[in-house]
């Protein structure tokens, strides 16, 4: 069964021995960083922190690190497999044409269960048991962190965020960070090639002011939505409902025309206004390692804030690999695999490794099937959805194990010759990534390790991956085991 809400999942994580309640008192500068970046880089991340006691800030526990690991991240979605959602949106994308009746009617309880993931409006929501306007506003009042020394100030840093399109209505909601500014402002780090960002630029064109909500601490399900990529015309509510199999619960705004999870923990309603100058926004220590700059963005006048009588408030950090996030990228990485395959069946697997902070590196492989298909995968992975990103595309066969860094590094190392198989080109770049000469925009590697073909120019006699017989494997099979036994027996 879904969460109904982050208290339920703090329970079940407690329940599972996921979760330590920290009593002693620490500071939301700098000091709830250093803890969690600590528990973080623990083998298979750790576990969740509740902080119960934050300075300044009694009767306001903070949650960090509740996605900090594969199992807490499975939990968190209801799976035992990641993939199991993306085949469920595979269905959906790509239905099958029933072909008799019976076909049809086996169709229907799949139909229904579409219709059942439908967001509905309800009339009140626990997210609205204290309401805040006027002067009775100030962002101050929740434990937001300032994570690293040189960061400009206090961030937001797992929020939702919500808008709508100015021309179609459609609804995005986002992960974007947020800076506290003053009492009642915000800045929204927007990045260009973003939804929210499409948002402004059309609210500039046609002058008209952009209703902003950002919601903290919800079902984890909405929480993961809202870093998905998915297509600008998705509902990300949806989406959490087909993985909910259950429809978001959402409740009307106070002040703005949006609408929000019933029981969330924190909602802050306000505007932004394009014709405003852009604000001074950072610098952050960001999820590459290093501090992003001072740059411009959009700049939120917050009109309420409405919470839970004993709000939590949910947040994350970034920095070095590994971290929490991770695991939200993990997640996707997985989830969307049926999706990438659905655009380019030849791909088998492939691995957007957390240390590479995973625009910077994608190890593919594939079936291959012609001469240059490395290089047409490559170009096409180019092209597709936030996968645009990628610095560096390395392709394989088949049979490699992409999710093994060992063997990925032996085939690309025995297998590459960098004056045939490596192309380099121009092209969008993450906006974090600050090796290149421009914001966003910058050079590209893609690499073709797969076995090299006479049509691609080889001219020798490619040779065979070493092997054992395996008639020899199983015939010494007992003496193996029985030395194993040994070891165990010596441990002991």
């Amino acid at each position: 069964m879904p969460y109904e809400d982050l208290r339920e999942f703090i329970k079940d994580l407690e329940k599972n021995n996921e979760l330590i309640r920290v009593k002693s008192k620490v500071s939301p500068i700098l000091e709830i960083t250093e803890i969690a970046d600590r528990m973080m880089k623990m083998p298979k991340g750790g576990k969740a922190l509740l902080f119960e006691n934050v300075e300044g800030y009694e009767g306001i526990p903070v949650l960090i690190n509740a996605f900090g690991s594969e199992k807490r991240m499975k939990m968190a979605l209801g799976v035992e497999k990641f993939e199991d959602i993306g085949w469920k949106l595979y269905r959906i994308v790509k239905p099958e044409i029933p072909n008799t009746f019976l076909e049809k009617i086996k169709k229907l309880p799949e139909l229904k269960k579409l219709n059942d993931s439908l967001p509905t409006i309800v009339k009140d929501g626990k997210c609205k048991e204290v309401i805040k306007k006027g002067d009775d506003i100030n962002i101050f009042d929740f434990p937001v962190l300032k994570c690293w020394p040189k960061d400009g100030g206090r961030f937001i840093t797992l929020p939702i965020v919500i808008s709508k399109d100015p021309e179609s209505g459609i609804r995005n909601i986002g992960m974007y960070r947020v800076q506290l500014i003053d009492k009642d402002k915000v800045t929204v780090h927007w990045q260009i090639h973003k939804g929210g960002s499409h948002h402004y630029w059309k609210a500039k064109k046609l002058g008209q002011k952009i209703p902003v909500a950002i919601v903290i601490g919800a079902d984890p399900v909405i929480t993961y939505c809202a870093s998905a990529p998915l297509p600008e015309d998705v509902d990300e509510f949806l989406f959490a409902g087909i993985i909910r199999e259950k429809g978001v619960k959402l409740v009307k705004c106070e002040t703005v025309p949006l609408e929000v999870p019933a029981d969330a923990e924190i909602v802050i309603e306000g505007y932004i206004d394009p014709n405003e100058p852009l604000h001074d926004e950072g610098p952050f220590g960001d999820h590459t390692g290093f501090y992003t700059p001072v740059d411009k963005y959009p700049l939120m006048h917050i009109t309420c804030i409405t919470h839970r009588k004993d709000p939590i408030y949910q947040t994350t950090i970034v920095g070095k690999p590994p971290m929490e996030d991770g695991w939200l990228g993990k997640a996707t990485e997985r989830i969307f695999l049926p999706m990438v395959q659905f655009n380019l069946p030849e791909i088998v697997d492939y691995n957007l490794p957390i240390s590479g902070c995973f625009h910077n590196f994608a190890f593919v492989s594939i079936k291959k099937r012609y001469p240059g298909h490395a290089f047409k995968v490559i170009n096409a992975l180019w092209g597709l959805g936030q996968l645009m990103f990628e610095k560096n595309i390395i392709v394989f066969d088949d049979w490699v194990n992409v999710q093994d860094i060992d063997e990925v590094l032996w085939i690309w190392g025995n297998n590459v010759d960098p004056s045939r198989d490596v192309i380099i080109q121009k092209g969008v770049i993450d906006v974090l990534d600050h090796s290149t000469n421009y914001v966003g925009f910058g050079g590209k590697m893609g690499i073709d390790a797969t076995t090299k073909w006479k049509e691609e120019g080889y001219l020798r006699d490619w040779p065979e991956v070493a092997k054992m017989d395996e008639n020899v494997k199983k015939k010494v099979l007992p003496v193996w085991e029985e030395i194993l036994q040994k070891m165990l027996d010596k441990n002991r």
